[in-house]
């Protein structure tokens, strides 16, 4: 096998959000070497050509062994660019450093971005794959510019194994045993607050961008159950020693990408807990719970659970598989439930956002054109690059198949008189095929549960994943002490769940944002007024029935109209024009649920 190769990392210039990669390539058989950098990152289904970011690249060869860029002995050797992620090195066999730069201004958990506060890289985004090096280990060593006094007291943050201690406050020292793993570490290097917890052994740490007011305290105690039930739910031995919830802080902005040892969030520093606000939990700050119940589920489930053509994928093209609605949509059903089952929300607060979810999938037409499977086929063009037509026309294999898992949780306790779970179905896929990474077959869930249950439910994914149909919630939830209801909405705000508000009467059917004057259109629902009286995107209507509207007032008039068609009154492209508008019922389109049996309830929760 081939020696190790060496990475150094420097931060360089932030001001123009600039890194640097010196790339030490021990010696080896072949004449030349062939360098590429991956086009998307795993757990993130978009082609995102991430070398676009590689500003200059060069190569030296090197008459000495040392690691080391700057070597006087070296020479320049001939680099040639095959594609747009794919260079050709000449280098004789002999040892060579590659250099080059990276622009790093992508504020999102997927690529690399810097600022004042921090850099934060994604290996994908730095580390040049080396073909005949793939299984070679990696050394990589993080540094700082000496010459920058802005950067003295930054720090740098990764799960990644430690190679030595540093010696140096602007040095740090890691590992890992090849390439693979080496680009599943992200990095932060800069100001942090961290704070660290145990839960069975296992230190987790919380580490949040830039210095906070943030009540981290709190949310260690409110993270610790829900870390504790998914480290019970697949048993020891666990994958993991150490677990870094890695969260960059913005005004706005939400995401989260899963890794093997750690996370990386994205999410709005003012929608968590400060300190002295007290231990009420706003809607914000759940759903900042569940992404990191969600990411930290991924642990088990996605990164080593996983579909067989993602144990290796080509990270230079798309690697398709219709399975993904078995991975986020199942996690999408854990990281809400598991609020619930360790007592951080009460069950009530869990149907409201379960309610919420179902509420998106009854307004969505797409969901009787395209199926969970197709939507998880399709999610390199289809769901990651949505444009406003997405509700029409495809369905998302997180929300959808968050459901089908709910509602495959209910057929399985049903058919075996409770004796079977989902959580058991978890169990099977991590032992059978997540201890050993050894990759799912599409079939795997009528596979297992067939096999080791006895339980057919090849009819139910056939309907609900690989067909159109809605899952029955209504004949289901009623096992759990829950009645399944649908309402009008109450608001243009309205996400769904129990409401007490009076409902709107009759429904425009386009999702609208202020204008400098009047409204913009920025969606419009299939079968609803709006597209039946010829409401495009982007008109912006300024007027029903000879009326100036906002969104509050336009509302009004819908519900109070004088005849069963209004004249609505709009701009499109510089152009005023008056359309006959039909007043529409308002559809039944917002989904809740009721307690009918707490006894029932608490029991489904394991409560």
């Amino acid at each position: 096998m081939p020696s190790a190769l060496h990475y150094t990392l420097t931060i360089s210039n932030w001001r123009a959000h600039q890194f640097t990669v010196a790339l030490h390539i021990p010696e080896h058989k072949d004449s030349s070497l062939t360098l590429t950098l991956p086009s998307w990152i795993p757990g993130s289904y978009m082609v995102r050509d991430f070398a676009k970011s590689i500003i200059r690249l060069s190569a030296t060869l090197s008459t000495s062994h040392i690691e080391n860029s700057s070597d006087e002995n070296s020479d320049s050797v001939p680099v040639t660019k095959l594609d747009k992620q794919t260079w050709r090195v000449e280098t004789d066999g002999k040892p060579c450093t590659v250099n080059y730069t990276v622009y790093a201004n992508d504020l999102s958990i997927r690529s690399a971005f810097m600022n004042d506060q921090y850099a934060f890289i994604n290996g994908t985004s730095a580390f040049l794959r080396v073909s005949g090096f793939e299984q070679s280990a990696c050394k990589l060593d993080i540094e700082l510019d000496d010459s920058d006094p802005s950067t003295a007291n930054w720090t740098a943050y990764t799960s990644m194994p430690i190679r030595s201690e540093s010696t140096s406050s602007k040095r740090w020292h890691y590992a890992e045993k090849n390439y693979d793993e080496l680009i599943d570490h992200p990095i932060y290097v800069g100001i942090a607050d961290t704070h660290s917890f145990d839960v069975d052994g296992i230190t987790f740490t919380l580490l949040f961008s830039g210095n906070n007011n943030i009540d981290y305290p709190r949310i260690a105690r409110d993270l610790t159950p829900i870390c504790k039930h998914h480290l019970d739910l697949f048993g020891a031995p666990q994958p993991i020693n150490n677990y870094l919830f890695m969260t960059l802080l913005a005004d706005n902005g939400f995401g989260g990408l899963e890794h093997k040892h750690s996370t990386a969030l994205l999410y709005p520093r003012f929608d968590l807990p400060q300190i002295g606000e007290g231990e009420n939990k706003t809607d914000s700050y759940i759903t900042f719970l569940s992404l990191c119940s969600h990411e930290f589920f991924h642990t088990w489930h996605v990164k080593r659970i996983k579909p067989e053509v993602m144990v290796k994928p080509d990270l230079s093209q798309e690697t398709y598989t219709n399975q993904l609605w078995i991975y986020e949509g199942f996690t999408s059903f854990y990281d809400d439930v598991t609020l619930a089952r360790a007592g951080v929300i009460e069950p009530q607060k869990y149907l409201d956002i379960v309610a919420q979810n179902v509420s998106r999938l009854l307004q969505n037409a797409g969901r009787f054109k395209q199926s969970a499977a197709e939507s998880s086929f399709d999610a390199w063009t289809k769901f990651y690059k949505q444009d406003a037509s997405a509700t029409n026309n495809i369905v998302s294999y997180y929300t959808k198949g968050g459901i089908i898992a709910l509602g495959l949780d209910l057929l399985l306790r049903k058919r075996s008189n409770n004796q079977v779970t989902l959580d058991n179905l978890m169990q099977l896929l991590w032992k059978h095929y997540g201890v050993d990474e050894c990759g799912t077959p599409d079939n795997v869930i009528q596979s297992l549960c067939s096999s080791h249950f006895g339980i057919d439910v090849s009819d139910y994914l056939d309907r609900v994943v690989y067909g159109t149909d809605d899952v029955e919630l209504a004949a289901l939830v009623s096992d759990m002490g829950v009645n399944y209801n649908t309402r009008t909405r109450v608001s243009a705000d309205d996400k769904g769940g129990f409401s007490q508000l009076p409902s709107i009467k009759n429904q425009l059917g386009a999702t609208l944002k202020a204008a400098s004057f009047g409204l913009t259109v920025v969606q419009v629902f299939e079968g609803l007024a709006a597209m039946k009286a010829g409401i495009l995107l982007n008109d912006v209507i300024i007027a029903l029935d000879g009326h100036i509207v906002t969104a509050q007032k336009l509302q009004r008039l819908l519900d109070n109209p004088q005849t069963s068609t209004v004249d609505i009154t709009l701009i499109r492209d510089g152009r005023l024009l008056t359309l006959p508008l039909e007043i529409t019922r308002a559809r039944q389109e917002m989904a809740y649920f009721e307690i009918t049996d707490e006894e029932k309830l608490n029991k489904w929760l394991g409560k």
